[in-house]
């Protein structure tokens, strides 16, 4: 046991004085071990003023600051006293040399895993040259081999429009044809080239039409005797009565009230 400079008459020894405090403050050794995690060896020891198994001067202060603040005592008067009684007495770790000695140890691995990482890269960039080497070269033959079949390819596609145009020698129907007119009937077609409302009704006052005729839409009316038609927004529409164009029904917006019978050419 290290027993170090007598402490002066007066002021108890650093062990004694914590073994004071923690007995003041009514704690067991256990105790203080659990809080502080110092082993109960090792507390024992330093209350009886020996410090050896703390492993050197620095970590005694360090167990003299953690021991202080949990018996609720001021550590830094006893860390000084401990300085004045026992520095040079307790044998110190060589911590510098084993930080050295592990540094030196880590040094190897520090420059093998480099060395991996630079190998790691280079390869990758290899590869990914290579690559692109590789995928150019594909790309450029990709390109020269699809560029002979483009004729042929395009060739279908301009062929058939002739071929379309000169097999409709139809024309498609238009809305301006004239209707047909059977013989002792009346025949009426109108024709909207805008919007218009119309009603038709046969000679017996029958319903024939009624409703809206939006542009390019056409109605066709036949009766034995008379059809009546009125017409809303005549200027919308053309009328073709028994085969002939009678052009408009009237100008834009007006209504007009017209019939017609099977000897009819003109409006009625």
């Amino acid at each position: 046991m290290s027993v170090g400079n007598s402490p002066s008459e007066d002021r108890p020894s650093v062990g004694h004085a914590l073994a004071q405090a923690r007995i003041a403050a009514g704690l067991s050794i256990d105790e203080v071990s659990t809080s502080t995690r110092v082993r109960v060896p090792i507390l024992q020891a330093i209350e009886q003023d020996d410090f050896s198994r703390c492993g050197g001067d620095v970590y005694a202060r360090g167990h003299i600051r953690t021991l202080a603040r949990a018996v609720g005592v001021d550590p830094e008067p006893l860390v000084e006293q401990y300085a004045a009684e026992h520095v040079g007495e307790t044998p110190k770790v060589a911590v510098a040399p084993m930080y050295e000695a592990q540094k030196i140890r880590s040094e190897p691995r520090r420059a093998n895993w480099t060395a991996a990482m630079i190998a790691a890269i280079v390869a990758v960039i290899g590869f990914v040259g290579y690559t692109v080497a590789t995928s150019g070269g594909d790309s450029g033959k990709t390109t020269a081999d699809s560029g002979t079949p483009t004729p042929s390819a395009t060739t279908p596609s301009t062929s058939p429009s002739p071929q379309r145009n000169g097999a409709d020698p139809k024309p498609n129907p238009s809305n301006s044809a004239i209707a047909a007119a059977p013989p002792g009937k009346v025949t009426v077609k109108i024709s909207a080239e805008g919007t218009s409302w119309v009603q038709a009704t046969d000679h017996n006052g029958k319903q024939l039409f009624q409703g809206s005729l939006k542009k390019d839409q056409s109605e066709t009316f036949t009766d034995d005797k008379k059809i009546k038609l009125v017409v809303g927004n005549a200027g919308a529409v053309k009328l073709f009565v028994n085969g002939k164009d009678l052009g408009a029904a009237g100008t834009d917006g007006q209504v007009v009230r017209l019939t017609y019978t099977p000897g009819d050419p003109t409006q009625g």
